[in-house]
């Protein structure tokens, strides 16, 4: 059954959020490629899924680390561990095991449950850092706009 994205699946952060909805689709897309049993693209879909995957976490973990959420860290080897697990999937799909549809449940649940729980827990302290990081610019835009003002 494919993943319906929600809105309690949301952080509040859009960025994230546009990123988990892709991650989303990916899950979708493996659904209709393990219904073909075209095992060529299912791993192509596990593939472009854990790429997209891997640059998602880097950049959550980033988010994460300039804001100073205390738990960064555990966070991060939650990520590890996921992407451990899904290494072991591949694998196995590598070696021609049917592992579609076990991958695929073992995704949806997994993303949900880590949106809903470690995803929400550092929402807002990133929040705070990227409200503290706009005004910042904005201060900087008007202090700019005054200075070259003043010497035109």
């Amino acid at each position: 059954m494919p993943i319906t994205w929600t809105t309690d699946l949301n952080t509040g952060i859009d960025v994230i959020d546009q990123q988990h909805m892709r991650i989303v689709d990916f899950i979708n897309q493996l659904e209709t490629a393990q219904k073909t049993r075209n095992k060529d693209a299912i791993r192509q879909v596990v593939d472009d899924c854990v790429d997209y995957t891997m640059s998602h976490f880097a950049f959550e973990e980033s988010l994460q680390e300039e804001a100073g959420y205390q738990y960064c860290k555990p966070h991060k080897k939650v990520h590890e561990l996921f992407t451990r697990k899904v290494g072991e999937y591949q694998q196995r799909l590598s070696l021609g095991d049917d592992v579609a549809e076990e991958l695929h449940q073992m995704l949806a649940r997994w993303l949900i449950n880590h949106i809903k729980r470690d995803d929400a827990d550092y929402v807002a302290a990133v929040k705070t850092n990227m409200i503290g990081l706009i005004k910042e610019k904005e201060e900087k835009q008007e202090t700019r706009g005054w200075f070259a003002r003043f010497f035109r």
